[in-house]
């Protein structure tokens, strides 16, 4: 591990294409130059190391920067190597209170739905936000999503077969992959989803699924990760065998479905669910190439302001959520392609929250220089510091559909 951390930084060194993509490599260089170091990677010790991988938040930007990825001969992946990196810190010297708390979404998720009054509360109030810093290390300041006792996955077992939109099925069926923050905290975006794939004639399921992983991952702890990764391949491989397409409104759990999958669980069945796999915005894109998206909206929706959430960009898709939203008439989008810095738990915690705000600060000013009527994000963690900072709260793409149809 130790001689591809050097390998990697070496080369990284060298180019310094990546100097101001995020504070990891800011971190390494500056190390780097130090007299100490003098220029010589094999000086940096372990706790330099440490230093650079925690910085590292997992947004993947520098992995589509970098020159020297797969099939390059110098084969490298910069995050990915972060992850093993913590992966190997974790095995030797145990995953942290904090990072095991904060992986826990479907428990944390179950029981904030479960007590959803107390739980918002509790998340509101100073005092107790103050101890919450002290024991599990979850900034204080930090806004935290609402949680819901009418979880997403409740609505949709209970939904009449009546309010479905008529000629569903004709055009598709999907398995969604509804998210944890869909499912706990904003349940309102999976309705949309519902209620705008039905509009375009596309049946919906909804498969036994886990946590995607991701939270894990962050925390260094494989294993639980994999767990979870194997469970939902199960489960997603069987819909895919029943000609079912998968979807996700969440560009985290997207990107793990697509591109973590087949690594982490590496069969067969992985690679076949990461290739039945789209993001929801890049499925309807492909409906109207196909000629089948439902185009009859009846509602502008006025300026919007676009975040492109670093997970969605990594997936190399383009531009779908934007390109969906222009195609509503009296509807402008301003692309926005700043990084929110909050990443799954990275922004969360206490030691990198500030942090986080500085390298968040170029999309928050953005937002408030354009004035926009309505500000849209794919990401709902990005939503929580965009809410934060300008005290606005975004839409998902799939909520500003379901407004211009008028459903």
């Amino acid at each position: 591990m130790e001689k591809e951390i050097r390998r990697v930084f070496d080369i990284c060194h060298g180019c310094r294409r990546c100097y101001n993509l995020c504070p990891s490599f800011s971190d390494l260089f500056n190390r780097i130059d130090e007299e100490r170091v003098d220029g010589d990677v094999d000086k940096l010790d372990k706790e330099d190391f440490k230093q650079v991988t925690d910085l590292c938040y997992q947004c993947k930007l520098c992995y589509n920067h970098c020159p020297y990825t797969p099939p390059h001969r110098w084969d490298i992946d910069f995050p990915r190597l972060m992850l093993r990196s913590k992966a190997v810190h974790g095995r030797y010297q145990g995953i942290t209170f904090q990072d095991k708390i904060l992986g826990r979404t479907d428990l944390i998720g179950r029981i904030g739905s479960t007590f959803a009054p107390v739980v918002n509360w509790v998340n509101r109030n100073k005092i107790l936000r103050r101890l919450m810093e002290r024991f599990l290390g979850i900034a204080a300041e930090r806004n935290l999503p609402p949680y819901h006792r009418d979880t997403f996955v409740a609505w949709f077992q209970d939904r009449p077969v009546r309010l479905r939109q008529p000629g569903v099925g004709t055009k598709g069926k999907i398995a969604l992959f509804y998210t944890c923050p869909v499912n706990y905290n904003y349940p309102e975006v999976g309705r949309a989803s519902v209620e705008v794939l039905e509009k375009n004639g596309v049946a919906v399921s909804c498969p036994e699924q886990k946590c995607c992983g991701m939270p894990y991952l962050d925390g260094g702890d494989i294993d639980s990760a994999l767990q979870n990764a194997r469970f939902n391949v199960n489960s997603l491989h069987q819909a895919v065998r029943d000609g079912y397409i998968i979807l996700s409104p969440g560009p985290t759990c997207t990107y793990m479905l697509k591109q973590e999958y087949p690594v982490l669980v590496g069969t067969p069945e992985a690679r076949e669910v990461a290739q039945n796999t789209y993001d929801i915005c890049e499925y309807l894109m492909k409906l109207k190439e196909q000629g089948k998206l439902n185009t009859r909206f009846t509602q502008a929706v006025g300026k919007i302001a676009y975040h492109l959430p670093c997970h969605l960009k990594a997936q190399n898709i383009g531009f779908k959520s934007r390109d969906l939203m222009k195609l509503i008439p009296g509807t402008t989008v301003e692309l926005l392609d700043h990084c929110s810095a909050v990443d799954g738990t990275w922004g969360l915690k206490k030691e990198y929250f500030k942090l986080s705000l500085k390298v968040a600060n170029p999309l928050l000013k953005g937002i408030q220089q354009l004035q926009p009527d309505a500000v849209v994000t794919d990401c709902p963690l990005a939503g929580l510091q965009i809410q934060y900072g300008t005290g606005i709260k975004p839409l998902h793409p799939i909520e500003v559909l379901k407004k211009a149809y008028g459903i």
